[in-house]
């Protein structure tokens, strides 16, 4: 069976290559799990290399208190930082993290210093992709693309990237920068999965448009995509059961029901189906997906590489699947 580091793919029309399987590191410092120590988020990250995972994706707002993941992160890969992709992103509230934004967080200001404090907590002299965590509707996008161009001249973040952006702000951000000459997004990271699926309607073709990789987030739909919860049982330490249980008041029970039909048929598992087709989706590079533990770790890198979807199976799974 072939590996994620035998399948990396370009993120969009750029050089960088990432795993198929990319590690969300949003639960690293999480309270009430095995992550919330160092210890048990370096057992995660270490997991991750082992298992052939090069892309690790941060945020400044991740951790208790904000920017404590991306240090766990920094330290659990000690002298490994050159073997992979750090991507974290800015533009969310830091709750003072990052020093402060005045409401202004795609602000030429507020870049410099989010950058520097995200740099000093990773432990790294550069970011490998520096995303935009949302749209600043304040702050216009040239004043941002400007100030993210200067970082990437200055040698302090390598390549661009976008997260939560809808299709007609990726193309008004891709037409800026090609406008005045910045340096483009090459990657749009945003909530994707067989049941979360509304970035087919503009953001792909906005994404194939301007050659941005798209980097799916929630890949598993909160857990509903695992196979672990059923319409008569849910595990009682799950962590939709103590999170969210209205998910699964109102989850799609028979969608689910057909899709686990459908993996039975095929001798594969929910995890397994659910990386299958969204790698097998245009512009799709690496799946993003979090974990508490190394064996979810070593689930979701074997998930990248285990299941490839014929045509036949992607016009079955549309017929059962949401629009």
């Amino acid at each position: 069976m072939a590996s994620v580091t035998d399948s990396l793919r370009r993120l969009g029309n750029s050089g960088l290559a990432v795993s198929t399987a990319g590690l969300g590191c949003n639960n690293l410092s999480r309270k009430g799990t095995a992550t919330e120590s160092l210890d048990g988020s370096t057992a995660v990250v270490r997991a991750a290399i082992d298992a052939g995972i090069t892309l690790f994706d941060v945020a400044d707002i991740y951790g208790a208190p904000a920017g404590r993941s991306e240090e766990f992160l920094g330290k659990a890969l000690g002298g490994d930082r050159d073997k992979v992709v750090i991507a974290t992103k800015f533009g969310m509230d830091a709750r003072g993290a990052n020093g402060p934004d005045f409401g202004a967080r795609g602000s030429r200001r507020y870049l410099q210093q989010a950058v520097e404090h995200s740099l000093r907590r990773l432990g790294t002299d550069w970011i490998d992709l520096y995303q935009m965590h949302q749209p600043d509707p304040d702050t216009p996008i040239d004043e941002t693309l400007s100030a993210l161009d200067d970082l990437v001249r200055a040698g302090k973040v390598r390549y661009l990237g976008s997260s939560n952006f809808s299709g007609w702000q990726l193309a008004d951000a891709a037409w800026t920068a090609q406008a005045n000459s910045r340096t483009p997004f090459i990657s749009a990271q945003n909530e994707y999965s067989m049941l979360q699926r509304d970035v087919e309607a503009e953001v792909i073709a906005a994404a194939e448009a301007f050659g941005i990789g798209i980097l799916p987030f929630f890949p598993l739909a909160n857990g509903l995509l695992t196979g672990k919860y059923t319409r008569d049982n849910a595990p009682a330490d799950g962590r939709i059961t103590k999170l969210k249980p209205a998910l699964l008041e109102s989850a799609p029970w028979e969608v689910l029901e057909a899709l686990q039909r459908f993996c039975d048929e095929r001798g594969i598992t929910m995890v397994q189906l659910a990386f299958g087709w969204l790698l097998a989706q245009p512009q799709v590079a690496s799946v993003i997906a979090g974990a508490t533990t190394p064996e979810q770790v070593h689930a979701n890198a074997e998930a990248a590489t285990a299941w490839e979807p014929t045509d036949a199976d992607l016009a079955a799974l549309d017929e059962i699947l949401p629009g």
